[in-house]
């Protein structure tokens, strides 16, 4: 369980209470400054492509394979229907961005991760359910403002 007052679980701590510390976290930070999605959704793939990297570069100097469920994102059912990219300005999105909230968004997970010592192929299954829930949320964007929505997490997430 994770330590009194919600404090870091140690490197010895079992890997459970890690992910629970890690999930709180993440969860207690998109709620209370209601994260857009985008803002969720570019963080997220930053640390998807960092943690998936580096493990995919370990099993290999270890000649072990990855399992492809830890390598792609889930697939949404059903599958989306995208609008138009030319309908949504990308460089102005990207630019409306909020850096501060993201930059703080990225240390939560960083840190996290890094100081309980999460093994990466944990943190992946972890940060792959998150990836669902935002791309399931942006495909139904309808206009770019809605891009820039809070991030609505299922009840108990």
């Amino acid at each position: 369980m994770v330590g009194e007052a919600g404090t870091m679980p140690g490197p010895d701590s079992p890997i459970e209470d890690k992910l629970l510390f890690l999930q709180e976290n993440m969860v207690g930070f998109v709620s209370q400054y209601s994260l857009p999605a985008i803002e969720v959704a570019l963080v997220l793939s930053k640390y998807l492509r960092i943690l998936t990297e580096s493990l995919v570069e370990h099993a290999n100097a270890q000649l072990e394979t990855v399992p492809e469920d830890i390598l792609r994102a889930r697939p949404l059912d059903p599958p989306p229907t995208m609008p138009s990219l030319p309908d949504f300005p990308l460089e102005t999105l990207i630019d409306r961005v909020d850096q501060d909230r993201m930059d703080i968004f990225d240390t939560i997970l960083r840190t996290s991760i890094n100081k309980t010592e999460l093994p990466f192929p944990q943190a992946i299954v972890l940060l792959r359910e998150w990836e669902e829930i935002v791309r399931s949320q942006l495909s139904r964007a309808t206009s770019p403002g809605y891009l820039f929505s809070p991030l609505e997490l299922p009840n108990g997430f």
